[in-house]
């Protein structure tokens, strides 16, 4: 007995998400150990554990992918997901909502194994069965059986090396040679003549399995589409070379990619005579991964949530609308370097990154910020500053009101106004600039771009308020040093609606005093606004889809807890002038593919919003 007090058991997790065409798939293999007590010792049962010894030696992993042949997703013939395989047709909305694929288990059927890809393709088949005479087993069910297609590979490695019925002294030495680290293995299994990969030991002689990547990622192509792919994971020992186990996962179908975004339309304003240089600009909040869960949006399938789907369809939803200036909200810092930055250079633009100035929720990387690119065929950088509103609010503590930020009402100032909110600012030249004319004296190249990303909680909309008075404040300060002709636009999403005081102080330039905004209760912590008569600025604002449009948009956020307008683009009325913008999609549009945002069309919770500006003539270039 007390041997077993220095048992352990290995275990072999191994997990791929669901595969699409195009999308980055890494596969998530981890082996560890556990010591076993008396009471664990005959619990280790799992078809990817075993008792040894020893803990599990340092380790590294071989890995294996296969491609199956094609199957049939549908015996229902009216199935639309017999020939396509669109993430839109394969969705859980498309499914109605049901995450099982089913099988015919009646032997009087003529559906007998049939397989169907939900309850209601069944339902509709069922219908047209005839009965074939059969001895039918005793105790078998009529019933359909239900098979769940997750978002994670079907575990199917139950012959695995090591398994739990291997016994103590089990071990890889006779399972395979040593080969140097990073070079594949064949596995074989022992008292097994064929190898694991080998189509008849998994019971499956009438189909084919091609072996396509020997790295641990994959990114599945059009040949992959409509075929599930098998990957194997292989732990080997550092020092000995010794297989320790393995393990093997069938995915589910490779979906193909997202077909192409629908092309929006767009609604120009009415014609003005004159103008400078015109430039296309567009702001997007892409929902930053760390935000994008099933937890927050339970209407979606987990592989359209990930990062690497959402990603493909993104760069393709801005890329395809031609912009010059992109703003963007929610970028991810890793992401930022990993993916976005190089995607969008390749795409011919240049940009700049202001993460968050909170820690990483987590691993390095892990916080969001803002990202600001221009395409380099268009425009030059002439300035880029950054403002962070925590800085600001530190400024404000000490320097404005006069206290000591470790003083128990400095330090109550400061804790709710430290939100970790940034800003960006660049001012940008035409690469071809205007020449002078009789009519355009002093022809305008630049134009001053600000991004941001306020703070999001709807109960503290003093907050808000304060950062975008501050925001505008500096705006002042930075304009009024280089020229007050100089064009402006603020984008962003700035988590409030027409009715709220931060619209009211853009677009008129002061707060009505009886706002319930500006009069928030004890509640909501120490008074952090000035007097309502210096919530003011200097600027002349319009907001792009107020003027173009009439009004503003239904909503720019659509989700199941909130469907309303937080997004806008503001624009200095003086010197420049809006020529067109494209309108948010109608609620059916959104719907077709999801019960709310984000879904297989629309990657984002937000939508982004699109316009065609034009600098006007009359004014001079900053000094």
């Amino acid at each position: 007995m007390s041997s077993k007090d220095s048992m352990y058991s290995w275990h072999l997790s191994l997990r791929v998400d669901r595969p699409v065409e195009g999308c980055s798939m890494r596969s998530h293999a981890y082996m560890y150990g556990k010591k076993l007590d008396d009471r664990e010792y005959d619990k280790v049962s799992s078809n990817h554990s075993k008792i040894c010894r020893e803990p599990p030696p340092n380790h590294e992993f071989s890995y294996r992918w296969f491609r199956g042949p094609t199957v049939e997703p549908c015996a229902y013939e009216g199935c639309p997901r017999r020939t396509s395989f669109s993430p839109h047709d394969w969705s859980i909305h498309a499914l109605g909502g049901s995450g099982c694929s089913l099988q015919c288990v009646s032997t009087q059927s003529s559906l007998y194994k049939a397989t169907f890809c939900n309850a209601s393709c069944f339902v509709k088949a069922w219908k047209t069965q005839y009965t074939v005479q059969n001895n039918v087993p005793q105790g078998r069910s009529m019933t359909p059986t239900r098979r769940r297609t997750a978002s994670y590979a079907e575990d199917e490695d139950i012959r695995s090396v090591g398994s739990a019925n291997s016994g103590v002294n089990s071990t890889a030495s006779g399972f395979s040679g040593y080969n140097p680290p990073g070079t594949p293995r064949e596995i074989g299994v022992p008292n097994t003549p064929r190898s694991i990969y080998d189509n008849e030991y998994w019971g499956e002689q009438s189909e084919e399995w091609v072996e396509i990547s020997r790295d641990q990622i994959y990114i599945p192509n059009a040949d992959d589409v409509g075929r599930k792919l098998k990957v194997e994971a292989a732990a080997y020992s550092l020092e000995s070379g010794e297989l320790l186990m393995h393990r093997v996962v069938k995915t589910d179908l490779v979906l193909s990619r997202t077909p192409d975004p629908e092309k929006r339309a767009f609604v120009t304003s009415k014609p003005a005579g004159g103008g400078g240089a015109r430039f296309r600009i567009v702001t997007y909040n892409i929902l930053a991964e760390i935000y994008a869960t099933q937890q927050q949006y339970p209407h979606c399938d987990l592989w359209s949530l990930s990062w690497d789907f959402r990603f493909q369809n993104i760069i393709r939803e801005i890329v395809d609308v031609g912009p010059d200036i992109v703003c963007l909200q929610e970028v991810q810092a890793d992401h930022y370097e990993s993916h976005l930055y190089n995607a969008m250079h390749e795409a011919g633009f240049e940009g700049v990154y202001k993460q968050k100035t909170r820690q990483s929720m987590g691993l390095t990387g892990k916080v969001d910020g803002c990202a600001l690119f221009w395409r380099r065929t268009k425009f030059h950088l002439i300035e880029s500053y950054s403002i962070e509103f925590n800085e600001l609010a530190q400024r404000q503590v000490t320097q404005v009101i006069g206290l000591n930020p470790r003083s128990e009402e400095g330090a109550a100032i400061l804790n709710k106004l430290s939100k970790d909110n940034v800003a960006q600012l660049v001012v940008l030249e035409l690469a071809q600039q205007s020449m002078a004319s009789r009519s355009n004296r002093e022809p305008m190249n630049q134009v001053c771009i600000a991004n941001t990303h306020l703070y999001s909680n709807k109960d503290y909309p003093d907050v808000k308020l304060w950062q975008t008075l501050h925001l505008l404040q500096e705006l002042d300060t930075f304009i009024f040093a280089r020229g007050t002709n100089l064009p402006l636009m603020i984008c962003g999403d700035f988590n409030s609606t027409p009715d709220t005081a931060v619209y009211d102080l853009l677009s008129r330039q002061a707060v009505h005093p009886g706002h319930p905004d500006v009069n928030t209760s004890d509640e909501n912590g120490p008074n952090i606004l000035p007097d309502i008569m210096n919530i003011t600025h200097s600027h002349m604002l319009g907001s792009v889809y107020n003027t173009v449009l009439g009004e503003e948009p239904n909503f720019t956020n659509y989700t199941h807890q909130f469907k309303g307008v937080l997004d806008y683009m503001w624009y200095s009325t003086q010197n420049l002038r809006p020529l067109s913008a494209a309108p948010i999609p109608d609620e059916s549009a959104i719907t077709r593919y999801g019960e709310a945002l984000p879904s297989t069309q629309y990657s984002s919770d937000h939508i982004m919003q699109i316009s065609d500006m034009q600098i006007m003539n009359g004014g001079g270039r900053p000094p």
